[in-house]
């Protein structure tokens, strides 16, 4: 088994300007811990599937779930999480929901985490 090496400083000197310009750009914890929420939600690959099709189209319930081979009820959950989380928005055309991406951010976090992952 290799052992992971870490490398550590011979001298415990803090470089104080660096702490402190780091310390200016960093959010404060909440906001890091919204991110880190928002980042938990792109851990699913079934919202990550509704996600590409609505990259595509807006498209109800019944389409996703035919789309994805899965339950109308198993849908309506993932896209309730989505949309409680700000990422789809929906439009009601008589007695049918319409899913959509809810603004041009969500398809611009799932083109670069695409990118990183073919590099």
């Amino acid at each position: 088994m290799e052992e992971l090496s870490v490398e550590r400083c011979e001298l415990m000197y803090v470089h104080e300007d660096i702490v402190k310009k780091v310390e200016q750009e960093m959010p404060d914890d909440e906001r890091l811990f919204d991110l880190a929420e928002l980042f938990k939600l792109f851990g699913d690959s079934t919202r990550i599937r509704i996600l590409y099709l609505l990259f595509e189209s807006e498209m109800c319930v019944c389409d996703i779930a035919q789309m994805l081979h899965m339950t109308q009820s198993a849908i309506s959950h993932q896209l309730a999480i989505l949309k409680k989380s700000k990422l789809v928005k929906n439009r009601r055309e008589g007695k049918t929901v319409f899913y959509s991406l809810a603004d041009g951010h969500v398809r611009t976090i799932i083109d670069q985490g695409m990118e990183h992952v073919t590099e």
